[in-house]
C-alpha cells in the first residue's frame, strides 16, 4: 500500500493512493497515520479494504508528511563509503547516530525555507526506515518485522552549523523544512527488499546525486536492531539511513543551496519529492 497525508497544515487527513493513481480518504478507517494505526495489525485491515469503496478525494490536496506523531528521528551519517570519501571521512566501523527534531519534519513538496544567517545548506536524498511496533533488543533477522514501511526523506543540513564551531551536529540538521518525508508510506510489502532501491537527487535540473541502498555499509535491518539495543523504537519513529554521494558539500568547490531554486528527488517504488527553495 501507498500510505499518504494529505490537507493543509496541521489539518492532515489520512489516504491511500490506488492502484489507478487516485488519492482515496480512510478518515472513516482511522484518526491518523500515527501510533497504533502503523501496527502490523492495522495495516493488515487496510489492506483487505476494497479501495473501490473508498470516497475519492477531489482535486489536487497539499501533500503532507506520510505519517504523524514522530517522537524520535533518527539519523545515520556517511552509510555509504563513496559518500564519506567525498568528505574525506573514514567509513565508519559502527554506525553514526544523531537526530533531526521533530518541528524539521514537513511535506515532501512544501518550501525549503533557508534559515536566518545560512550560508551552507545541503541536500542530502535518503531512505527512510518508519517503525510500525515497538523495538528494543530485537535481533537483525527479525529487525524489519518492526518496521511500517518506507519513504522517501530530504535530509536537508546547514553544514557550517553542522561542522563547524562546537556541538553536535542536530543544531545544523533541524531548522524548519528541514525534513521532508513522503509523499507517502510504501508498506514492506510493497515496497520490497529496502537494499534494491535507487536514489537520486537534481537541483534546477542538474543530476546532483545517483546512488542505490545495495551500497550502504549498514543496511536497514541491522540499523533497526542497533538503535533497539540502545533505545526503545516506537511506532512513527523515523530512521533516515544516510546519503549517496553528490552533495553539495562535497562538490569541488563546494556548492550549497539558495533562495530560487528548485530541488527534485526520489527513491524507486517510493515516490518523488520536489521543493522551492525561499530565503526565511
Amino acid at each position: 500500500m501507498k500510505l499518504l497525508r494529505y490537507g493543509n497544515p496541521g489539518q492532515e487527513r489520512p489516504g491511500l493512493l490506488d492502484a489507478e493513481g487516485n488519492l482515496r480518504d480512510l478518515s472513516a478507517h482511522l484518526p491518523d497515520l500515527a501510533g497504533e494505526a502503523l501496527a502490523p495489525a492495522s495495516l493488515a485491515k487496510l489492506a483487505a479494504l476494497d479501495w473501490r469503496q473508498l470516497p475519492k478525494v477531489a482535486g489536487a490536496p497539499r501533500i503532507g508528511p506520510c505519517v504523524a506523531g514522530t517522537g524520535k528521528f533518527l539519523c545515520i551519517g556517511l552509510n555509504y563509503a563513496d559518500h564519506a570519501a567525498e568528505t574525506g571521512a573514514t567509513p565508519p566501523v559502527e554506525p553514526v547516530v544523531f537526530m533531526k527534531a521533530t518541528t524539521a519534519i514537513c511535506g515532501p513538496n512544501d518550501d525549503i525555507v533557508i534559515p536566518r544567517g545560512s550560508e551552507k545548506t545541503d541536500w542530502e536524498v535518503e531512505l527512510g526506515v518508519v517503525i510500525g511496533a515497538a523495538a528494543k533488543y530485537v535481533p537483525v533477522e527479525t529487525a524489519l518485522d518492526h518496521v511500517a514501511g518506507y519513504c522517501v526523506v530530504h535530509d536537508l543540513s546547514e553544514r557550517a552549523w553542522q561542522l563547524e564551531g562546537t556541538g553536535q551536529w542536530v543544531k545544523g540538521k533541524s531548522a524548519d523544512t528541514f525534513a521532508p518525508i513522503g509523499p507517502w508510506l510504501v508498506t514492506r510489502d510493497e515496497a520490497g527488499d529496502p537494499q534494491k532501491l535507487d536514489l537520486f537527487l537534481e537541483v534546477d535540473g542538474r543530476r546532483r546525486q545517483t546512488g542505490s541502498t545495495a551500497k550502504m555499509i549498514f543496511p536497514a535491518a541491522f540499523l533497526v536492531s542497533y538503535l533497539s539495543r540502545f533505545m526503545r523504537l516506537m511506532p512513527g519513529d523515523i530512521i533516515s539511513t544516510g546519503t549517496p554521494p553528490g552533495v553539495g558539500h562535497g562538490q569541488k568547490p563546494p556548492v550549497y543551496l539558495r533562495p530560487g531554486q528548485t530541488v527534485r528527488l526520489g527513491v524507486s517504488g517510493l515516490g518523488e519529492q520536489r521543493q522551492r527553495t525561499v530565503a526565511e
